[in-house]
């Protein structure tokens, strides 16, 4: 098997692939460990569960931190609410914050360490497909043959172009994504808890690291920015430019962000409509590369994580490729598309919108429909329709 892109879901899925029998080649574009802008991610505990279906959550969860409340401000410094999150009884399900390069280097050594070849510098170029096997060919002038094709090569994904012509391509989401990192901000905060900011101007969040360091990232509403703009701006400038837009507000976020020093980026955010074909008869689509959504609902990395166990268990469990891909679609498109919707009510939602509360404090229910669904050794459930 052939997988294209060797980030979060490329690797993942490798990693569930080979646990599933198979014998997997990941082919990555980049040259050395791939691209990333130093951005943080929070992994839910649907993440972590996925992850320790395929062996790796040890691995994971020695990384960053543990999250185990969300607290709500608004813009006045009001506490809106305090939200349990996830499973914290156990460490291998409690949320965590790690950085995203932390996560994707913890999955390639994994995948080095099981004997899975990682090809970098592998550039897909076309893709031609036969009843008999499918060929990825690359910008070296290289070619790579097997009997199924894994495109996890992310938002702006050369599979997905490939499969779907016609599918609209990864466009803005409507607003600008901060990140920042400050070891001198110390704002105040409970052990593993993540403060999110429902301020008039952006939507903030930061969290506090046990040994200090603060993390934090802003959603602000507004026209892209430009390669140029980007490329161009100064942190010292870019904070300039969020200072009116949160200093209007009592919250601790303007003190934050002025206490950052060159560890500031900013991205914007992406994400692909819905409805687009997701697979042929050899090849499917994973991660970004299927349904990319903006960061708003923070499950990115989960999905694709999610994606790599089911993947593997349709095509261990389904005899024939058509088949068994067809099988993960079901499970896998309302799922997906559902937290695409999601994000992209809150991006174009107010800043100052806050999630609702739930009563008592109460911890969300675990979904166990999906436990089943990533569970190893439990059969992937049959269809109850097609797609």
């Amino acid at each position: 098997m052939r997988i294209i892109g060797g980030g979060i879901a490329g690797t993942a899925a490798a990693l569930a692939l080979h646990k599933a029998g198979f014998h997997v080649t990941v082919h990555e574009a980049h040259p050395d460990t791939g691209e990333d802008i130093g951005a943080f991610l929070t992994l839910a505990s649907n993440g972590m569960r996925a992850l320790a279906e395929i062996d790796a959550a040890e691995a994971v969860a020695a990384l960053g931190f543990p999250i185990t409340t969300m607290t709500v401000l608004d813009a006045s410094g009001a506490e809106l609410a305090a939200v349990p999150l996830g499973e914290p009884g156990h460490r291998l399900t409690r949320y965590r914050c790690l950085r995203r390069a932390e996560l994707a280097a913890a999955l390639r050594a994994e995948a080095r360490r099981r004997g899975i070849e990682v090809r970098h510098g592998a550039r897909l170029t076309s893709v031609t497909e036969t009843d008999a096997d499918i060929t990825a060919h690359f910008a070296d002038g290289t070619s790579a043959t097997g009997d199924l094709l894994v495109g996890a090569d992310g938002t702006h994904s050369a599979v997905r172009a490939w499969l779907d012509p016609a599918a609209p391509a990864a466009e803005y989401a409507g607003q600008r994504v901060f990140y920042g990192y400050s070891t001198a901000a110390a704002p105040s905060s409970g052990p593993e808890r993540i403060t999110m900011v429902r301020g008039s101007g952006a939507a903030f969040g930061y969290l506090v690291s046990p040994g200090g360091e603060t993390c934090w990232f802003a959603r602000v509403p507004g026209p892209a920015a430009s390669p140029v703009e980007v490329a161009g701006t100064t942190p010292a400038q870019w904070r300039e430019w969020l200072a009116p837009l949160l200093g209007a507000d009592r919250t601790p976020a303007a003190g934050i962000v002025a206490r950052t020093g060159d560890r500031l980026m900013v991205t914007n955010a992406l994400h692909v409509a819905p409805g687009a074909r997701w697979r042929t008869r050899r090849a499917v689509l994973i991660g970004d590369a299927a349904h990319a959504a903006s960061p708003a609902t923070g499950q990115g990395a989960s999905m694709a994580l999610e994606d790599a166990v089911v993947l593997a268990k349709a095509l261990r469990d389904t005899p024939g490729a058509a088949a068994a891909l067809a099988r993960f679609e079901h499970h896998r498109r309302p799922r997906t598309e559902q937290n695409t919707a999601a994000s992209a009510r809150l991006t174009a939602g107010p800043p100052s919108a806050a999630p609702q509360a739930r009563p008592d404090g109460a911890r969300p229910r675990v979904d166990e429909d999906l436990l089943r669904l990533l569970a190893w050794d439990v059969p992937l459930p049959e269809p109850s329709g097609a797609v």
